[in-house]
């Protein structure tokens, strides 16, 4: 019998096939260009992010139907005013998916105040202040390519263009674009200049004339940006255009299904490897009821076999040495710890011990103690008495994930096999969490770090701080958004409504960082980097393309 397209062994033939080397790429306008932050500490973080949030939330809508939107929510030094706009060449499908991409890599900036960011598709600014009407700042800056250098011919023919958009875009809404050919070749010079739509059209060419200024000293590199507070520029070599979008336009749609389209093959990858266990798989039982109420666990906790001794804990770790510190996550630290009977135990130290994240707390203990599978770290008491929270977990002594896969030694331990096996039993533990009996459980943090290993290199899902519970009759639930940046899906991002297909998107790209030996995480100074999904997205795209031509 022929083994099917989509069965494990060739999903992971496929993936390896798709991010091989040789592999064309296309340039995805959510290419992040750079991302600029404040410099000062927000006033009051916790208000400062909920007013964040909000803002996002109301800029996402206009977006969708205009590619621009502004907000303001909050008063006073905790108040967030936002700016975000598509460039006038991208499609309100290719908007939607650019401001995502922005949505998630912004938030970097915290705990400062405020930032801004430029995508070669579009733009968002948020700070504690007014800003519509700037168009010119200190932090104005050029981005040269200095990779290729070009020939005289071109640059006059870069020279040609830049004066040509920023001419016409004043009296354009502030948008314009210009192609031209450079003498004796095939070549082009190819330009965008675009100004924030609060603008008025003498500051839109204040700005573009700076803009110019600055851009020309590109030459003769290939390639040219400039990012200013006003507006944007580029040149290049590369017809990086898009034909401009009509309301109805088939492009629209052509754009909408090609996206679609290469969606589609990722999720079949990953939903493949997930359904092919969901089929074999048994409710687990629940081991206990549990309950939402923080008061009532801890009165449980007391009197059960979960509780332990806050000194247990402290002597078991050696009064929590640095020795024995095994990782920090963004909730806790985890220790190392041995009992007085000989077991050894990870003690995880939460950062927060105060009444407002006791909830965050018995949240943990609740939803980890009402399942059990190989598949998930196995949760075996807490200390909930002493001078602060403390949650006693197995002690599994590879660590995490991420410590193999994105360490060329440490990976080598990792052959396909082991690869595959930990895939399947990441799968299988979501399996139980999103089947649970009464209640499914959304993870909301699925990622390398939290994937731990076992003496044999089994997976097994940790770290349950930001996991949600909802009933099986409900289509979703609406929260604050939370998870890690690269990781959370971009629907989840721009709606908030929380389902089982976060921790699927999560999941995915979990599973391509597995195959890739890459993080799909960016640092903030990075520059030109694309993101793991938008290499592979790109290379579908490509595959597709010459399998349709």
């Amino acid at each position: 019998m022929k083994e099917s397209i989509l069965s494990p062994t060739a999903i992971i033939i496929i993936l390896v096939t798709l991010l091989s080397p040789d592999a064309s790429l296309g340039e995805p306008r959510t290419q992040i260009v750079r991302l600029m932050c404040g410099n000062q500490r927000e006033h009051n973080s916790s208000i400062f992010v909920m007013n964040f949030v909000d803002v996002m939330e109301n800029i996402s809508v206009q977006m969708r139907t205009s590619g621009f939107g502004r907000a303001v929510v909050g008063s006073g030094p905790d108040a967030n005013y936002g700016l975000a706009q598509c460039y006038d060449d991208l499609s309100l499908s290719d908007c939607v998916l650019c401001y995502a991409e922005m949505r998630t890599i912004l938030p970097q900036c915290f705990p400062n105040n405020g930032g801004r960011i430029f995508l070669d598709g579009c733009f968002m600014r948020v700070q504690n202040y007014s800003f519509d009407q700037e168009y010119a700042g200190p932090i104005d800056t050029a981005v040269c390519d200095n990779r290729t250098q070009k020939s005289s011919a071109f640059q006059n023919s870069a020279r040609q263009a830049v004066v040509q958009a920023v001419s016409a875009a004043p009296n354009n809404n502030g948008f314009a674009r210009a192609q031209v050919p450079v003498s004796r070749t095939n070549e082009s010079a190819y330009v965008l200049a675009n100004c924030w739509r609060t603008l008025s059209a003498s500051s839109c060419r204040a700005c573009l004339q700076n803009a110019s200024a600055s851009i020309l000293g590109c030459l003769p590199w290939s390639e040219g940006r400039v990012l200013n507070t006003g507006c944007f520029v580029r040149y290049s070599e590369t017809n990086f255009l898009n034909p401009i979008p009509r309301n109805g336009s088939s492009r629209g749609k052509v754009i909408g299904i090609v996206v679609s389209v290469a969606s589609a093959v990722l999720v079949l990858i990953v939903g493949a490897v997930i359904g092919f266990y969901i089929w074999n798989h048994k409710t687990i039982e629940k081991k206990r009821k549990g309950s939402s109420d923080a008061e009532k666990l801890v009165r449980t906790l007391h009197d059960s076999s979960l509780n332990f001794k806050y000194s247990t804990l402290e002597k078991a770790t050696a009064s929590f040495d640095e020795a024995n510190k095994l990782g920090q996550g963004g909730f806790g630290t985890v220790y190392k710890g041995v009992l007085q009977d000989g077991r050894e135990i990870a003690v995880k130290r939460l950062f927060y011990n105060n009444k407002h994240r006791a909830g965050d707390f018995y949240n943990e203990v609740n939803i980890i103690s009402s399942v059990e599978h190989k598949n998930l770290v196995r949760l075996l008491g807490c200390s909930c008495s002493g001078p602060e929270s403390l949650l006693v977990y197995e002690f599994l002594p590879n660590k995490s994930l991420d410590l193999f896969i994105f360490d060329p030694s440490k990976g080598k331990a990792l052959n396909w096999e082991k690869r595959y096996e930990i895939i399947i039993g990441t799968a299988e533990g979501l399996v139980c969490l999103h089947e649970n009996t009464n209640t499914r459980i959304i993870h909301r943090d699925i990622k390398a770090s939290n994937i731990l290993l076992d003496s044999r290199l089994r997976a097994k899902i940790a770290d349950f701080g930001l996991a949600r519970t909802f009933q099986a009759d409900k289509s979703h639930i609406s929260t604050a958004i939370a998870g890690t940046l690269g990781y959370m899906a971009p629907e989840y991002l721009a709606h908030g409504q929380l389902t089982e297909k976060a921790d699927v998107y999560s999941f995915g790209v979990l599973l391509l960082e597995i195959v890739t030996g890459r993080q799909n995480n960016r640092s903030k100074e990075a520059e030109y980097s694309e993101s793991l999904i938008s290499i592979v997205s790109s290379k579908v795209f490509a595959i597709l393309s010459n399998f349709f031509s």
